[in-house]
C-alpha cells in the first residue's frame, strides 16, 4: 500500500460524504458537496502525478484509479438527474454513463486478448474528463430551485462532455476494431 494508493481509496471515501452533504437539508448543503466533489477531483489529479513523480506505479492502484473516477462521476450525475428541476441533463448524463459502461467493458475485453495499451486514456479523454468535472462540480453547487449563470453553464459543459465523450468512444471503438472476431 503506498501514498497514491491511498489517496485514491480515501477520493472512493469521500462518495458517501458528497451524498450525505448533498442531501441534508441546510444552508450551503450544495456548495459543500461540490467542494468536496472537487476535493476528489484533485485527489484524482495528485494520485496519478505522485504515483509516476515517486515511481509507485502499481497493479493494484492502475485498477482502482479510473474505478473510483467512474463511481464518482456515476454517483453525482445520478444524484443530479434525481433533481426535477435538472431534467435537461438526463441525455447527457445517459451518455456519460453508457460511455463508462462501454469503455470499462472494451478495456477488460482488450487487456484480456493482450491489447490493453491501443485504448489506453488518450488526450482527448483527459479533456473530456475536465468538462465533466467541471460541469458536475457547478451543478452540484447549485441550488436547483434558484437556478442561475453557475447552473447553465454546467449545462453547457456537460453537454460539451457528453459530446466528447462520444468522440472518445469512437475512437477507443475504431482503435479495437481490428481486433474484433464476428465469427467466433
Amino acid at each position: 500500500m503506498n501514498l497514491p494508493t491511498i489517496i485514491t481509496l480515501f477520493r472512493i471515501a469521500l462518495i458517501p460524504l458528497v451524498i450525505l452533504v448533498f442531501y441534508l437539508p441546510f444552508p450551503g448543503n450544495h456548495l459543500i458537496a461540490a467542494a468536496i466533489f472537487s476535493l476528489a477531483c484533485i485527489t484524482d489529479w495528485l494520485d496519478g502525478y505522485l504515483a509516476r513523480k515517486w515511481n509507485q506505479i502499481s497493479k493494484f492502484g492502475a485498477f482502482l484509479d479510473p474505478v473510483a473516477d467512474k463511481l464518482m462521476v456515476v454517483v453525482a450525475l445520478v444524484m443530479i438527474v434525481g433533481n426535477p428541476h435538472l431534467l435537461y441533463i438526463a441525455v447527457p448524463a445517459a451518455i456519460i454513463i453508457g460511455r463508462e459502461l462501454v469503455i470499462s467493458a472494451l478495456r477488460e475485453w482488450m487487456a484480456e486478448i493482450g491489447k490493453r495499451a491501443s485504448v489506453s486514456v488518450s488526450y482527448i479523454g483527459k479533456v473530456k474528463t475536465t468538462f465533466q468535472m467541471l460541469a458536475i462540480i457547478g451543478l452540484l453547487a447549485c441550488d436547483p430551485s434558484h437556478p442561475g449563470i453557475l447552473m447553465f453553464a454546467g449545462y453547457v459543459l456537460l453537454y460539451i462532455a457528453a459530446l466528447l465523450t462520444l468522440w472518445t468512444m469512437i475512437v477507443y471503438l475504431k482503435a479495437a476494431w481490428p481486433n474484433f472476431d464476428f465469427n467466433k
